[in-house]
């Protein structure tokens, strides 16, 4: 302790000295006088005060010992007083520890999308491990509290931390956008995903799910206008900055009339008559409408219909997969046809037509009659089947090229633009009976009328996707300045960025810079003085959600969540759970310790 201590009482300041804790066995805690033998405050330390209480109550104290041995004795009882206090300090800091442990280990959990209750099975695993590895610690991993309810609690807290930072970075944005689907759980409850895509001054990306709304009645466009309007606006979000909302094209969504979409652009016009609601369809679920155009169903019909013969029938699967097993062929089964999954088309096709010849050796085994063994020895129809595996193959290169997070719209509609441009090259190869870029069918003789029908396949397919695509066609001119602005027209540019376009174009740095930085690093780094409507422009362009990918992925996860064996989540639950698992953003474990006292509780 020091030689003197000033505390202030009032307006008065008082000076405590070392020599009264070892005339009167005072101490100071805080702003008071503590008495070292019974522990009893003074909170006005003056000399007086502290003699009158040491006679009255201590007299007899240290009256054999000597002015050193009592100095001596009551340091000790100093230490032993700092102790004493030091022990609920540590007990608070192993509290706290064990706290953030139980916050990390309920957020890994629902991370990887496992149940509540398996808390309990990895708290039980620790205290065996700890048992084993270090037993004089195994108290401390016993205090982790990971039982179902407390875990529930935790991702409750966790998600709430994590729509605190994105309602944080919600108020910078520049432009967001919305990318929204809807589908039917196991409990047969409608729930539509909002996502949003925002991005700030400094041209950083946020891309988090804003919302899981659970519709109990009907869902047409009126119930999730509502239900988005209330997430939005819950948020704290402007519907001056909304840029575009991007759905998969279903009815209750771009209705004419009532459709989500509409309403939504309704109600902007009525507060901001000015601004505009941009809509787009999916690219990737209208690529997959593109393939329509085909006319290949006297392919598909017989080819599902032997994969569903083989696999619908359980001793006819169990010994095609032991023939295929016998044989050992690259593939040990067939897979089924499933219409809502992008990629199945294509690969049932490749697969049927790896395993051609055993399938049919398969049937004649089982003395089994269909119209898959009589058409594949027709050699019109291997050959429609061949263009059919050639074509579905190269639309799911396509398809993957599209699928993935954080995507740009303009990127997206890159891929779209190269795969027409192919399409048109296929078309007129074709027309000369060439099909060098399709693997299958140049190893076959084609004849002038089958290669014609294939053109006329490859045609319809150009007009389908110049169809389907017309709302990223007309984006076109200003994702070429977005992508290329050292070479856009600036004639062809919008009337408010032309002249920041002419200053961008004559700066050979910024030119030079153009070349080696991401386009988000180069567009943050502009001068927002010298080009502010340049950086609005490309904000909003950047903004844009080109598919509904990062719903469809989210729907896996509330598939696995919401599955027949945890049908009971709740909503609220469910959300939390949703958005841990979909986000991004790093839980602050430390400010939900700091912020909320219930923490310690343990059931």
């Amino acid at each position: 302790m020091s030689a003197a201590k000033k505390r202030k009482i009032g307006n008065e300041c008082r000076v405590f000295n070392d020599e009264w804790t070892a005339k009167y066995c005072f101490t100071i805690v805080g702003s008071k006088a503590v008495c070292l033998l019974c522990h009893e405050c003074v909170s006005v330390f003056k000399e007086y005060n502290l003699k009158r209480h040491h006679q009255t109550k201590h007299l007899d104290f240290g009256h054999n010992l000597t002015n050193e041995e009592r100095k001596r004795k009551c340091q000790e009882l100093v230490n032993n007083l700092k102790k004493q206090q030091t022990v609920f300090t540590k007990q608070s800091l192993i509290q706290d520890a064990a706290t953030e442990a139980s916050l990390v280990l309920s957020h890994k959990i629902v991370k990887r999308n496992k149940p509540f209750s398996d808390g309990e099975f990895i708290k039980e695993c620790l205290s065996d491990a700890a048992n084993i590895m270090c037993p004089e610690q195994k108290t401390k991993f016993d205090s982790i509290s990971l039982s179902r309810r407390t875990v529930v609690r935790r991702v409750e807290k966790i998600s709430d931390n994590l729509m605190h930072q994105l309602r944080d970075a919600s108020k910078d944005f520049l432009w967001y956008s919305l990318a929204l689907d809807e589908s039917t759980d196991v409990q047969d409850t409608a729930q539509l995903l909002v996502f949003i895509r925002g991005i700030n001054t400094r041209f950083e990306l946020t891309e988090e799910l804003l919302s899981v709304e659970s519709l109990k009645d009907t869902n047409t466009g009126q119930d999730l206008f509502s239900a988005v309007v209330n997430c939005v606006e819950r948020t704290g979000l402007v519907w001056s900055k909304i840029a575009s909302v991007t759905t998969d094209g279903a009815r209750a969504l771009t209705g004419k009339n009532v459709g989500l979409v509409k309403l939504m652009n309704n109600k902007i016009k009525e507060e901001h008559p000015d601004h505009t609601l941009l809509p787009l369809h999916c690219v990737i679920h209208q690529e997959s409408l593109c393939k329509a155009a085909l006319n290949i169903e006297h392919v598909i019909d017989p080819v599902v219909s032997v994969i569903n013969l083989i696999r619908a029938r359980a001793l006819n699967h169990r010994q095609f997969k032991a023939m295929l097993e016998d044989l050992e062929t690259e593939h040990s089964d067939i897979i089924y046809h499933s219409s809502v999954r992008w990629l199945s088309l294509g690969k049932i096709l490749r697969r049927v037509w790896d395993l051609k010849e055993e399938i049919v050796m398969f049937l004649e085994m089982k003395g089994i009659d269909c119209d898959f063994v009589t058409n594949i020895v027709n050699e019109e129809w291997k050959s429609d089947f061949m263009f059919a595996i050639d074509i579905m193959e190269k639309l799911n290169e396509l398809n993957v090229k599209l699928q993935g997070n954080s995507l740009f719209a303009h990127e997206m509609y890159v891929h779209v633009k190269s795969f027409q441009a192919k399409l048109s090259l296929f078309s007129r190869q074709a027309g000369e009976s060439r099909f060098c870029h399709f693997p299958l069918l140049k190893q076959k003789t084609i004849s002038g009328e089958m290669a014609d029908r294939y053109k006329a396949q490859l045609d319809a397919l150009v007009v389908e996707f110049e169809r389907r695509f017309q709302d990223f066609k007309n984006l076109e001119p200003l994702f070429n300045i977005l992508s290329s602005p050292f070479s856009a027209e600036a004639d062809s540019a919008p009337e408010d960025i032309q002249l920041e376009l002419l200053d961008l174009q004559a700066d050979y740095d910024l030119k030079e810079k153009f070349k080696s930085v991401l386009l988000l690093e180069f567009y943050g780094s502009l001068s927002a003085a010298a080009f502010p409507h340049l950086k609005n422009f490309a904000a909003k362009l950047l903004s844009l959600f080109g598919s509904t990918y990062i719903c469809e992925q989210a729907f896996s996860c509330l598939k696995i969540n919401k599955s027949k064996n945890r049908s009971m989540v709740t909503d609220c639950n469910l959300n939390a759970v949703m958005r841990i698992t979909t986000s991004k953003l790093v839980p602050q474990f430390r400010n939900i310790i700091q912020n909320c006292e219930q923490l310690h509780t343990s059931h």
